[in-house]
């Protein structure tokens, strides 16, 4: 067998991805998605694969859809919903519709052919029926109207987005002007098809609307959901949950309290109350997430004031009603945590790494946890948890991480800014060898409420950039989550300051150990990591780093006005631009332009709404104006991220090449 090699770009594309992991109600088998993608092709394909609990090899279950995705077992575990968009039966889905697959394996069926497409969905109980989420027009009435508007719609020439809203686009899409989502219902049997908004003025919340925003009663009669109460719909609006009954369409207030924010609902299995994510967001946006509980006609009990963990949904019931699981980071890693409904004490159920998605199943008192795990040294793979041991139910990359060597991750900490302890996630190069010195590359995590840690990345993944030789440093910043309220709020209004100071703490640090070379210094940050690049070029010293890279990076306060996130980011400031403009413009890179000097590579796509590319195209032109090096890369197909293999296998190689024309020992080396 040939010698192992470290991680390139090509490999890292060859890794089969898995997402949506779904568990039978008996606990035998569990389904996910898998994404495979081809370089040569340029895209990725997505298909479903049942994985038996037990001992039974995995087996495929469908092909040929171009994202076959969000995959759910039916309430008496006979079959498998997903949704997909697929070339089937003479006809191509223009939109995601809903599929049905026998879990014993077949042909999947097409369930609906509904214009304007499936979003997400959940079963019924009785397994009859399927509540799904759907962009529809709030004024129409019937479906026939909804399908001919989006007829229209779709055949109209002209194209230009019109609106008068708010809230007009998320990330890299246009929010679908004139429509809104809705919760329809639908009958398997008939294929009848019934809007269970229509006419009432809910919606669900328009950012990524899908199953997290609703949930079913265990008796199928009720369905609590998320919305915005308020007449104007905006991004920051605090959300709260409803009720709607199936059979006379009427709606109960669940909570009332405008100083909440209420998230992802779920049943308790005997339907007595709900659990959901509670968040103080009148004190203060950057409150994190609690878990409450909540039953009709009383205040909601929120748990968790002292928790140092931010609440992320889904949530899922044990089936016996004692506790509730979630995942949630701490330091760098995300867990899934087991909450006891009877001492409310909040224990680890399964530690991470970082749990990217779970389910729960089987009979009360012995059920199955099924989880999807990462870790800095493998990509997600997929265990069933029983009485506290786990079984690994697939094997999709180890044939391929076999021929790789990855280098080791080590956990550091260094004292920060105001001497707050801060954590620094470090990747040594495969073969390291510490009585050498070795180059310094930071990675600066976005966010600001993120965090770098014990997970398996593929857009900046540290093995790889590693593999050239750099020790990769990934410091969680005061701005990190999980770690605090205290250490999360710390930064607001006054961005870049103290995490610029903890970065600069950890160089020191790492300048002090015999194994880094102290003239080959880079940092590079995606998104709000761009930020701070951007920040450092024009507070940190000439010649300190050899050279920067921004991907994404806020270069100008009021161009970044012009975001998708645009009513968030004064919230992060401050102020706004035109009440306190000093105080907006001292957060800026932009007022710094006259101190920078560090050549910097400057990365953006034209499809990005959250940092829009003006930000990037700005701050290479001030570059270049000043005469500073810098080279720009923009990518017009790519939004926040970049998507498609042979765009990343070229970020990649850019940044690489940006790092070898900046380092003195490369460049010694070529010359001799």
């Amino acid at each position: 067998m040939p010698k192992p090699s470290p991680l390139d770009v090509d490999t890292l594309w060859q890794l089969e991805r898995v997402a949506g992991v779904s568990l039978s109600p008996d606990a035998s088998a569990a389904v996910c998605a898998v994404t495979k993608y081809s370089m040569q092709d340029n895209k990725g394909a997505t298909s479903l694969w049942l994985l038996p609990t037990g001992e039974c090899r995995p087996r495929r279950l469908t092909r040929g859809g171009e994202k076959d995705g969000k995959p759910a077992w039916s309430p008496q575990g006979d079959r498998i919903a997903f949704v997909g968009r697929r070339d089937q039966e003479g006809r191509k889905d223009a939109t995601p519709q809903l599929y049905l697959l026998d879990a014993t394996g077949g042909e999947a069926e097409r369930r609906t052919s509904f214009g304007p497409g499936v979003e997400d969905f959940r079963w019924l109980p009785d397994g009859r029926r399927i509540a799904f989420v759907s962009w529809v027009w709030p004024g129409l009435k019937g479906i026939r109207a909804q399908e001919r508007e989006h007829k229209a719609f779709t055949d109209r020439k002209e194209s230009a987005y019109v609106t008068g809203e708010a809230q007009y686009r998320h990330f890299d899409r246009g929010l679908p002007q004139g429509r809104v989502p809705h919760l329809l219902l639908l009958d398997l049997a008939s294929g009848r098809i019934t809007d269970l908004f229509e006419g009432t003025g809910l919606e669900l919340p328009r950012v990524e609307p899908g199953a997290i925003h609703f949930d079913v009663s265990p008796d199928g009669r009720r369905i609590a959901f998320v919305h915005d109460p308020a007449p104007r719909k905006l991004a920051t609006n605090p959300t709260a949950l409803a009720e709607i009954d199936l059979a006379t369409r009427r709606v109960t207030a669940l909570t009332t309290n405008a100083s909440w924010s209420y998230e992802a609902p779920r049943y308790a299995p005997d339907g007595s109350q709900l659990a959901c994510v509670a968040t103080h967001v009148e004190r203060r946006h950057t409150m994190p997430g609690r878990l409450a509980l909540v039953r009709r006609g009383r205040p909601p009990r929120v748990f968790g004031s002292d928790w140092l963990v931010d609440v992320e949904g889904p949530l899922r019931w044990a089936p016996d009603g004692s506790a509730v699981l979630f995942a949630a980071q701490e330091r760098g890693r995300c867990h899934l945590w087991r909450f006891d409904a009877a001492s409310a004490s909040l224990g680890i159920a399964v530690p991470g790494g970082w749990v990217q998605g779970f389910d729960l199943a089987g009979p009360p008192g012995a059920a199955t946890i099924v989880v999807a795990v990462d870790c800095a040294a493998h990509p997600v793979q997929v265990h069933a948890v029983r009485s506290g041991q786990a079984l690994r139910l697939e094997r999709f990359n180890d044939a391929i991480l076999a021929r790789v060597q990855l280098g080791e991750t080590r956990e550091a900490t260094v004292r920060g800014a105001r001497g707050d302890p801060v954590q620094v996630f470090l990747t040594f190069p495969p073969r390291f060898d510490a009585r050498r010195r070795h180059p310094l590359l930071h990675v600066i995590h976005g966010g600001p409420y993120a965090a770098s840690g014990d997970t398996f990345g593929y857009r900046w993944n540290t093995h790889l950039l590693a593999s050239r030789g750099y020790v990769v440093a990934a410091v969680n910043y005061h701005g990190s989550s999980g770690f605090g309220f205290a250490f999360r709020d710390s930064i607001m209004g006054r961005l870049g300051r103290l995490e610029t100071e903890d970065i600069e703490a950890a160089t020191d640090w790492l300048l002090r150990q015999p194994w880094v070379d102290g003239s080959r210094l880079f940092a590079s940050g995606g998104s709000y990591g761009g930020f701070l690049v951007a920040w450092m070029n024009g507070h940190v010293p000439a010649g300190r780093y050899r050279a920067y890279v921004c991907h994404a990076g806020v270069f100008d306060r009021l161009l970044t006005f012009s975001a998708d996130s645009y009513l968030h980011r004064p919230k992060d400031l401050g102020a706004f631009y035109w009440d306190r403009p000093a105080k907006v413009r001292a957060q800026s890179p932009s007022s710094y332009a006259h101190r920078m000097a560090t050549p910097t590579l400057v990365i953006h796509g034209n499809d990005d709404y959250r940092v829009p590319d003006a930000n990037g195209l700005a701050y290479y032109n001030t570059l270049q104006a000043r005469g500073v090096p810098s080279r720009l890369v923009w990518f017009p197909d790519e939004n926040h991220w970049v998507l498609k293999p042979r765009n990343s296998r070229l970020w990649y190689g850019e940044f690489f090449d940006w790092l070898a024309a900046h380092d003195p020992a490369r460049r010694a080396r070529r010359r001799r």
